[in-house]
Protein backbone atom coordinates (compact mmCIF):
# COMPACT_ATOMS: atom_id res chain seq x y z
CA UNK A 1 0.00 0.00 0.00
CA UNK A 2 1.36 3.07 -1.59
CA UNK A 3 1.77 5.77 1.75
CA UNK A 4 0.69 9.29 0.91
CA UNK A 5 2.77 11.75 0.81
CA UNK A 6 3.07 14.18 3.83
CA UNK A 7 0.83 17.82 3.02
CA UNK A 8 3.82 19.81 4.40
CA UNK A 9 6.05 18.09 1.61
CA UNK A 10 3.50 18.69 -1.04
CA UNK A 11 3.51 22.64 -0.16
CA UNK A 12 7.18 22.53 -0.17
CA UNK A 13 7.57 21.40 -3.75
CA UNK A 14 4.77 24.44 -5.05
CA UNK A 15 6.07 27.31 -6.85
CA UNK A 16 5.13 30.65 -7.06
CA UNK A 17 1.91 31.88 -9.60
CA UNK A 18 4.29 32.59 -12.85
CA UNK A 19 7.21 30.60 -11.80
CA UNK A 20 6.17 27.74 -13.67
CA UNK A 21 5.28 23.79 -13.07
CA UNK A 22 7.77 21.30 -13.00
CA UNK A 23 6.79 17.62 -12.93
CA UNK A 24 7.98 13.89 -13.60
CA UNK A 25 6.64 12.28 -17.04
CA UNK A 26 5.99 8.58 -17.12
CA UNK A 27 9.30 8.00 -19.21
CA UNK A 28 11.31 8.74 -15.83
CA UNK A 29 12.10 12.30 -17.67
CA UNK A 30 10.99 16.00 -15.67
CA UNK A 31 9.70 18.31 -17.68
CA UNK A 32 9.31 21.96 -16.58
CA UNK A 33 6.47 24.32 -18.31
CA UNK A 34 5.95 28.23 -18.10
CA UNK A 35 5.36 31.09 -19.87
CA UNK A 36 7.81 33.58 -21.01
CA UNK A 37 7.97 36.09 -23.76
CA UNK A 38 7.85 35.66 -27.38
CA UNK A 39 8.26 37.42 -30.78
CA UNK A 40 5.76 40.43 -31.75
CA UNK A 41 5.41 41.01 -27.67
CA UNK A 42 3.16 37.90 -26.98
CA UNK A 43 3.47 35.38 -24.09
CA UNK A 44 3.58 31.81 -25.05
CA UNK A 45 3.87 28.55 -22.95
CA UNK A 46 7.46 26.68 -23.34
CA UNK A 47 8.71 23.34 -22.45
CA UNK A 48 11.87 22.02 -21.01
CA UNK A 49 12.74 18.65 -20.28
CA UNK A 50 16.14 17.67 -17.71
CA UNK A 51 17.16 13.95 -16.18
CA UNK A 52 16.35 15.63 -12.83
CA UNK A 53 13.95 17.87 -11.00
CA UNK A 54 16.54 20.39 -10.76
CA UNK A 55 18.08 20.28 -14.00
CA UNK A 56 14.75 20.38 -15.68
CA UNK A 57 13.51 23.46 -13.43
CA UNK A 58 17.23 25.10 -14.16
CA UNK A 59 16.71 25.25 -17.73
CA UNK A 60 12.85 26.55 -17.33
CA UNK A 61 14.43 29.42 -14.27
CA UNK A 62 17.56 30.38 -17.37
CA UNK A 63 14.32 30.93 -20.10
CA UNK A 64 11.95 32.92 -17.09
CA UNK A 65 15.09 35.14 -16.76
CA UNK A 66 15.69 35.58 -20.38
CA UNK A 67 12.32 36.60 -20.73
CA UNK A 68 12.27 39.19 -17.98
CA UNK A 69 15.10 40.75 -19.19
CA UNK A 70 13.32 41.24 -22.54
CA UNK A 71 14.21 38.67 -24.85
CA UNK A 72 11.90 36.80 -26.28
CA UNK A 73 12.40 33.08 -26.87
CA UNK A 74 11.91 31.41 -29.91
CA UNK A 75 10.50 27.60 -30.11
CA UNK A 76 12.18 24.98 -32.29
CA UNK A 77 8.09 24.83 -33.66
CA UNK A 78 8.92 28.54 -35.26
CA UNK A 79 9.58 29.18 -38.72
CA UNK A 80 13.51 29.73 -39.89
CA UNK A 81 12.21 33.37 -40.43
CA UNK A 82 11.07 33.90 -37.06
CA UNK A 83 14.54 32.26 -35.43
CA UNK A 84 16.18 34.81 -37.88
CA UNK A 85 14.67 38.09 -36.91
CA UNK A 86 14.91 37.08 -33.22
CA UNK A 87 18.43 36.05 -33.73
CA UNK A 88 19.67 38.95 -35.96
CA UNK A 89 17.68 41.84 -33.29
CA UNK A 90 18.84 39.75 -29.95
CA UNK A 91 21.74 38.40 -30.57
CA UNK A 92 23.70 39.10 -33.47
CA UNK A 93 23.13 42.92 -32.77
CA UNK A 94 25.54 43.04 -29.70
CA UNK A 95 28.60 40.60 -30.91
CA UNK A 96 28.82 42.41 -34.32
CA UNK A 97 30.13 45.56 -35.65
CA UNK A 98 27.60 47.40 -37.52
CA UNK A 99 28.70 47.50 -41.02
CA UNK A 100 28.35 43.51 -40.54
CA UNK A 101 25.50 43.48 -38.69
CA UNK A 102 23.89 45.06 -41.81
CA UNK A 103 25.38 43.27 -44.16
CA UNK A 104 24.00 39.81 -42.24
CA UNK A 105 20.41 41.44 -42.19
CA UNK A 106 21.03 42.28 -46.18
CA UNK A 107 21.79 38.30 -46.75
CA UNK A 108 18.77 37.26 -44.24
CA UNK A 109 16.20 39.64 -46.30
CA UNK A 110 17.46 38.72 -49.75
CA UNK A 111 18.18 35.26 -49.50
CA UNK A 112 17.28 32.75 -46.84
CA UNK A 113 13.82 33.96 -45.62
CA UNK A 114 12.46 33.88 -49.22
CA UNK A 115 14.54 30.62 -49.74
CA UNK A 116 14.06 29.02 -46.37
CA UNK A 117 12.07 31.66 -44.11
CA UNK A 118 8.61 29.12 -44.50
CA UNK A 119 11.18 26.30 -43.19
CA UNK A 120 10.12 24.56 -39.33
CA UNK A 121 13.10 25.40 -37.39
CA UNK A 122 13.04 21.42 -35.94
CA UNK A 123 12.62 20.39 -39.33
CA UNK A 124 15.20 21.88 -41.58
CA UNK A 125 17.34 19.56 -42.95
CA UNK A 126 21.26 19.28 -44.77
CA UNK A 127 18.87 18.75 -48.02
CA UNK A 128 16.68 21.62 -48.17
CA UNK A 129 20.01 23.37 -47.41
CA UNK A 130 21.37 21.77 -50.29
CA UNK A 131 19.00 22.37 -52.73
CA UNK A 132 18.52 25.91 -51.50
CA UNK A 133 21.86 26.96 -52.71
CA UNK A 134 22.06 25.05 -55.61
CA UNK A 135 18.85 27.19 -56.79
CA UNK A 136 20.62 30.18 -55.48
CA UNK A 137 23.72 29.15 -57.65
CA UNK A 138 21.72 28.29 -61.07
CA UNK A 139 18.43 30.86 -60.77
CA UNK A 140 19.23 34.10 -62.53
CA UNK A 141 18.97 37.10 -59.42
CA UNK A 142 17.52 39.90 -61.75
CA UNK A 143 14.22 37.25 -62.84
CA UNK A 144 14.39 35.77 -59.29
CA UNK A 145 13.59 39.20 -57.43
CA UNK A 146 12.01 41.28 -60.17
CA UNK A 147 15.13 43.92 -60.28
CA UNK A 148 14.94 44.90 -63.77
CA UNK A 149 10.96 44.87 -63.88
CA UNK A 150 10.58 47.66 -61.63
CA UNK A 151 12.85 49.88 -63.49
CA UNK A 152 10.81 52.32 -65.68
CA UNK A 153 10.68 51.89 -69.61
CA UNK A 154 11.22 55.45 -70.21
CA UNK A 155 14.34 56.04 -67.92
CA UNK A 156 17.74 57.11 -69.61
CA UNK A 157 19.95 55.24 -71.55
CA UNK A 158 22.32 52.88 -69.16
CA UNK A 159 19.50 52.04 -66.88
CA UNK A 160 17.27 51.01 -69.18
CA UNK A 161 15.01 47.93 -67.81
CA UNK A 162 16.61 44.81 -68.88
CA UNK A 163 16.73 41.14 -68.26
CA UNK A 164 12.86 39.93 -67.43
CA UNK A 165 11.63 43.22 -68.08
CA UNK A 166 11.91 42.75 -71.53
CA UNK A 167 11.97 38.86 -71.95
CA UNK A 168 15.74 37.77 -72.09
CA UNK A 169 17.30 36.62 -68.86
CA UNK A 170 20.63 38.08 -68.50
CA UNK A 171 21.82 35.24 -66.48
CA UNK A 172 23.07 36.58 -63.59
CA UNK A 173 24.66 34.23 -61.19
CA UNK A 174 25.84 34.88 -57.77
CA UNK A 175 29.57 34.58 -57.14
CA UNK A 176 31.07 31.72 -55.41
CA UNK A 177 32.49 34.06 -52.76
CA UNK A 178 28.85 35.25 -52.38
CA UNK A 179 27.61 32.25 -51.93
CA UNK A 180 30.15 30.83 -49.34
CA UNK A 181 28.95 34.45 -47.09
CA UNK A 182 25.18 33.36 -47.35
CA UNK A 183 26.00 29.77 -46.26
CA UNK A 184 28.17 31.11 -43.42
CA UNK A 185 25.51 33.78 -42.41
CA UNK A 186 22.99 30.80 -42.18
CA UNK A 187 25.71 28.63 -40.41
CA UNK A 188 25.79 31.57 -37.47
CA UNK A 189 22.45 32.19 -36.81
CA UNK A 190 21.83 27.86 -36.25
CA UNK A 191 24.98 27.55 -34.25
CA UNK A 192 23.52 30.15 -31.81
CA UNK A 193 20.16 27.75 -32.16
CA UNK A 194 22.05 24.92 -30.85
CA UNK A 195 23.82 26.92 -28.07
CA UNK A 196 20.46 27.72 -26.64
CA UNK A 197 19.44 24.05 -27.43
CA UNK A 198 16.51 24.76 -29.92
CA UNK A 199 18.07 22.25 -32.29
CA UNK A 200 20.10 19.65 -31.42
CA UNK A 201 22.85 19.98 -34.22
CA UNK A 202 23.50 22.24 -36.93
CA UNK A 203 22.61 21.08 -40.52
CA UNK A 204 23.86 23.87 -41.95
CA UNK A 205 28.23 22.40 -41.01
CA UNK A 206 26.78 19.05 -43.01
CA UNK A 207 26.30 21.16 -46.24
CA UNK A 208 29.86 21.29 -48.18
CA UNK A 209 30.03 24.31 -50.42
CA UNK A 210 33.81 24.19 -51.54
CA UNK A 211 36.03 26.58 -51.09
CA UNK A 212 36.18 29.47 -53.34
CA UNK A 213 38.44 30.71 -54.95
CA UNK A 214 40.46 34.13 -53.51
CA UNK A 215 39.00 37.55 -54.95
CA UNK A 216 41.46 38.65 -57.64
CA UNK A 217 43.10 41.61 -56.69
CA UNK A 218 45.28 43.97 -59.12
CA UNK A 219 48.46 45.49 -57.36
CA UNK A 220 50.74 48.14 -58.48
CA UNK A 221 54.05 47.01 -59.79
CA UNK A 222 57.14 48.47 -59.23
CA UNK A 223 57.00 50.92 -62.43
CA UNK A 224 53.51 51.41 -61.59
CA UNK A 225 53.75 52.27 -58.02
CA UNK A 226 56.62 54.89 -58.99
CA UNK A 227 54.74 56.44 -61.81
CA UNK A 228 51.40 56.51 -58.74
CA UNK A 229 53.88 58.18 -56.10
CA UNK A 230 54.34 61.09 -59.03
CA UNK A 231 51.57 61.61 -60.02
CA UNK A 232 50.18 62.21 -56.82
CA UNK A 233 52.52 64.98 -55.86
CA UNK A 234 50.71 67.86 -55.87
CA UNK A 235 46.92 66.85 -55.30
CA UNK A 236 45.48 67.46 -51.85
CA UNK A 237 45.27 64.10 -50.81
CA UNK A 238 48.83 63.47 -51.87
CA UNK A 239 50.24 62.68 -47.98
CA UNK A 240 47.45 60.02 -47.62
CA UNK A 241 47.95 58.24 -50.89
CA UNK A 242 51.64 57.67 -50.22
CA UNK A 243 51.05 56.39 -46.52
CA UNK A 244 48.57 54.38 -48.02
CA UNK A 245 50.78 52.60 -50.56
CA UNK A 246 54.15 52.97 -48.73
CA UNK A 247 52.53 51.43 -45.19
CA UNK A 248 49.21 49.23 -46.44
CA UNK A 249 46.78 50.49 -44.01
CA UNK A 250 43.26 50.58 -44.78
CA UNK A 251 40.72 53.40 -45.80
CA UNK A 252 39.23 53.53 -42.92
CA UNK A 253 42.10 53.51 -40.73
CA UNK A 254 43.80 56.03 -42.91
CA UNK A 255 41.09 58.59 -42.39
CA UNK A 256 40.53 57.75 -38.16
CA UNK A 257 44.47 58.94 -37.88
CA UNK A 258 44.97 61.97 -35.63
CA UNK A 259 47.78 63.36 -34.97
CA UNK A 260 48.24 62.83 -31.59
CA UNK A 261 48.71 58.95 -33.04
CA UNK A 262 51.87 59.77 -34.98
CA UNK A 263 54.98 59.68 -32.43
CA UNK A 264 58.68 59.46 -33.10
CA UNK A 265 58.14 58.21 -36.54
CA UNK A 266 55.51 56.20 -35.47
CA UNK A 267 51.93 55.52 -36.23
CA UNK A 268 49.57 54.36 -33.77
CA UNK A 269 46.00 52.51 -35.24
CA UNK A 270 43.76 52.77 -32.62
CA UNK A 271 39.99 53.32 -34.60
CA UNK A 272 38.93 53.57 -37.88
CA UNK A 273 36.09 55.80 -39.51
CA UNK A 274 33.27 54.53 -41.19
CA UNK A 275 29.69 55.26 -42.45
CA UNK A 276 27.06 53.25 -40.41
CA UNK A 277 23.74 52.81 -41.02
CA UNK A 278 22.48 54.41 -37.89
CA UNK A 279 24.74 56.46 -36.91
CA UNK A 280 26.44 58.14 -40.16
CA UNK A 281 29.87 58.86 -40.82
CA UNK A 282 31.55 57.53 -37.26
CA UNK A 283 34.77 56.75 -35.53
CA UNK A 284 34.93 53.08 -34.71
CA UNK A 285 37.12 50.14 -33.21
CA UNK A 286 39.44 48.59 -35.79
CA UNK A 287 38.17 45.95 -37.75
CA UNK A 288 39.71 42.74 -35.32
CA UNK A 289 42.31 43.19 -31.88
CA UNK A 290 44.95 41.96 -34.02
CA UNK A 291 44.51 45.64 -36.43
CA UNK A 292 45.03 47.15 -33.28
CA UNK A 293 48.79 47.76 -33.67
CA UNK A 294 51.57 50.75 -33.84
CA UNK A 295 54.00 50.17 -37.54
CA UNK A 296 57.01 51.76 -38.58
CA UNK A 297 56.78 55.39 -40.70
CA UNK A 298 58.81 55.64 -43.76
CA UNK A 299 61.20 59.20 -43.28
CA UNK A 300 59.54 60.16 -46.75
CA UNK A 301 56.06 59.88 -45.04
CA UNK A 302 57.21 61.75 -41.68
CA UNK A 303 58.72 64.34 -44.13
CA UNK A 304 55.19 64.31 -46.20
CA UNK A 305 52.97 64.45 -42.93
CA UNK A 306 55.17 67.59 -41.67
CA UNK A 307 54.47 69.07 -45.00
CA UNK A 308 50.87 68.39 -44.31
CA UNK A 309 50.40 69.46 -41.39
CA UNK A 310 52.00 73.15 -41.95
CA UNK A 311 49.28 73.19 -45.13
CA UNK A 312 46.26 71.96 -42.87
CA UNK A 313 47.19 75.08 -39.86
CA UNK A 314 46.79 77.20 -42.99
CA UNK A 315 43.19 76.24 -43.74
CA UNK A 316 42.43 75.82 -40.14
CA UNK A 317 43.12 79.84 -40.79
CA UNK A 318 41.27 80.58 -43.65
CA UNK A 319 38.19 78.71 -42.34
CA UNK A 320 38.17 81.04 -38.96
CA UNK A 321 34.89 80.04 -37.57
CA UNK A 322 33.61 77.25 -40.09
CA UNK A 323 36.23 75.08 -38.83
CA UNK A 324 35.23 72.17 -36.65
CA UNK A 325 37.67 71.64 -34.04
CA UNK A 326 39.02 67.97 -34.45
CA UNK A 327 42.41 66.28 -34.62
CA UNK A 328 42.21 64.23 -37.73
CA UNK A 329 45.28 64.13 -39.32
CA UNK A 330 43.25 64.01 -42.89
CA UNK A 331 39.47 66.61 -43.23
CA UNK A 332 38.10 68.31 -45.58
CA UNK A 333 39.19 72.36 -46.19
CA UNK A 334 36.93 73.18 -43.40
CA UNK A 335 37.62 70.72 -40.57
CA UNK A 336 34.80 67.93 -41.52
CA UNK A 337 35.99 63.92 -41.65
CA UNK A 338 36.38 62.97 -45.22
CA UNK A 339 33.82 60.89 -46.84
CA UNK A 340 35.13 57.35 -47.65
CA UNK A 341 33.54 57.50 -50.83
CA UNK A 342 35.02 60.60 -51.55
CA UNK A 343 37.98 60.04 -51.40
CA UNK A 344 37.62 56.81 -53.62
CA UNK A 345 36.69 59.69 -55.83
CA UNK A 346 39.25 61.28 -56.04
CA UNK A 347 41.61 58.02 -56.04
CA UNK A 348 40.14 57.16 -59.39
CA UNK A 349 40.06 60.52 -61.14
CA UNK A 350 43.82 60.54 -60.22
CA UNK A 351 44.12 57.20 -61.58
CA UNK A 352 42.76 58.67 -64.72
CA UNK A 353 44.99 61.42 -65.24
CA UNK A 354 48.27 59.15 -64.26
CA UNK A 355 47.00 56.96 -66.81
CA UNK A 356 46.99 54.21 -64.74
CA UNK A 357 44.95 51.27 -65.23
CA UNK A 358 41.74 51.45 -62.84
CA UNK A 359 42.16 49.39 -59.48
CA UNK A 360 40.43 49.71 -56.17
CA UNK A 361 42.16 51.59 -53.38
CA UNK A 362 41.96 48.64 -51.24
CA UNK A 363 44.66 47.51 -53.95
CA UNK A 364 47.32 50.03 -52.38
CA UNK A 365 47.38 47.80 -49.36
CA UNK A 366 47.77 45.05 -51.92
CA UNK A 367 50.56 46.31 -53.58
CA UNK A 368 52.38 47.27 -50.49
CA UNK A 369 52.34 43.52 -49.54
CA UNK A 370 53.47 42.31 -52.66
CA UNK A 371 56.14 44.70 -53.43
CA UNK A 372 57.51 43.77 -49.74
CA UNK A 373 57.27 40.00 -50.33
CA UNK A 374 59.13 40.14 -53.52
CA UNK A 375 62.19 42.55 -51.72
CA UNK A 376 62.43 39.44 -49.73
CA UNK A 377 60.89 40.26 -46.35
CA UNK A 378 59.84 38.51 -44.10
CA UNK A 379 55.74 36.86 -43.92
CA UNK A 380 55.75 37.79 -40.56
CA UNK A 381 56.75 41.09 -40.95
CA UNK A 382 54.24 41.60 -43.24
CA UNK A 383 51.52 40.32 -41.26
CA UNK A 384 52.46 42.71 -38.43
CA UNK A 385 52.45 45.67 -40.58
CA UNK A 386 48.82 44.54 -41.92
CA UNK A 387 47.45 44.16 -38.91
CA UNK A 388 46.25 40.39 -39.92
CA UNK A 389 44.88 38.48 -37.25
CA UNK A 390 46.71 35.55 -38.36
CA UNK A 391 49.70 34.46 -40.52
CA UNK A 392 48.00 32.60 -42.60
CA UNK A 393 45.52 34.88 -43.56
CA UNK A 394 48.49 36.76 -44.54
CA UNK A 395 49.80 33.09 -46.94
CA UNK A 396 46.83 32.52 -48.09
CA UNK A 397 46.11 36.19 -49.55
CA UNK A 398 49.30 36.41 -50.77
CA UNK A 399 50.05 32.80 -52.37
CA UNK A 400 50.49 33.25 -56.03
CA UNK A 401 52.74 35.97 -54.77
CA UNK A 402 55.00 33.25 -52.96
CA UNK A 403 54.79 30.83 -55.58
CA UNK A 404 56.09 33.43 -58.13
CA UNK A 405 59.10 33.66 -55.41
CA UNK A 406 59.47 30.10 -55.12
CA UNK A 407 59.40 29.87 -59.28
CA UNK A 408 62.46 32.78 -59.22
CA UNK A 409 64.72 31.04 -56.16
CA UNK A 410 64.27 27.33 -58.06
CA UNK A 411 65.72 29.17 -61.40
CA UNK A 412 68.36 31.03 -59.81
CA UNK A 413 69.46 27.54 -58.21
CA UNK A 414 69.45 25.92 -61.28
CA UNK A 415 71.81 28.70 -62.88
CA UNK A 416 73.68 28.26 -60.43
CA UNK A 417 74.02 24.09 -60.04
CA UNK A 418 74.39 24.42 -64.25
CA UNK A 419 72.56 21.95 -66.35
CA UNK A 420 74.30 18.59 -66.97
CA UNK A 421 74.58 17.94 -71.03
CA UNK A 422 76.55 14.62 -70.74
CA UNK A 423 75.75 10.96 -68.56
CA UNK A 424 78.83 10.88 -66.37
CA UNK A 425 77.55 7.25 -65.61
CA UNK A 426 80.48 4.55 -66.32
CA UNK A 427 79.34 0.94 -67.08
CA UNK A 428 80.05 -1.43 -64.83
CA UNK A 429 82.05 -4.65 -66.37
CA UNK A 430 80.95 -6.60 -63.55
CA UNK A 431 78.21 -9.32 -62.60
CA UNK A 432 76.66 -6.94 -60.39
CA UNK A 433 73.65 -5.31 -61.88
CA UNK A 434 73.40 -1.67 -61.83
CA UNK A 435 72.62 0.43 -58.99
CA UNK A 436 69.14 1.93 -59.44
CA UNK A 437 66.95 3.87 -57.07
CA UNK A 438 64.50 2.06 -54.68
CA UNK A 439 61.06 3.20 -55.11
CA UNK A 440 59.74 5.12 -52.37
CA UNK A 441 56.48 4.54 -50.70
Amino acid sequence: MTTPRPAASRRSRSRANGDGTVYQRKDSRWEAAGYVLAPGNTRKRIRVYGGSRPEALAKLTEKIAASNRGLPTVSNQGSLAAYLTYWLENVAVHHLRETTHTRYTAVARLYLIPGLGRKKLAKLTAKDVRTWLNDLRTVCQCCARGIDARRDPRAQAGRRPRCCAIGQCCRKRLSPLTLAYIHSVLKSALEHAVREEEIPRNVARNVRTGTPRPRRFNPLTTDEARHFLTAAQGHRHATLFELALRTGLRKGELLGLHWEDLDSGTASIRRTLQRTHSRGLTTLPTKTISSERRIALPVSCVASLRTHRARQAHEKEQAGSRWQGSSRVFTRPDGHPIEPATLTRHFNALLREARLRPIRFHDLRHSTATLLLEQGVELVVIKELLGHAHIGVTATVYAHVRLRLQRQAIDLLGHALGNLTQSTIETDDGDDPPLCAAPVR
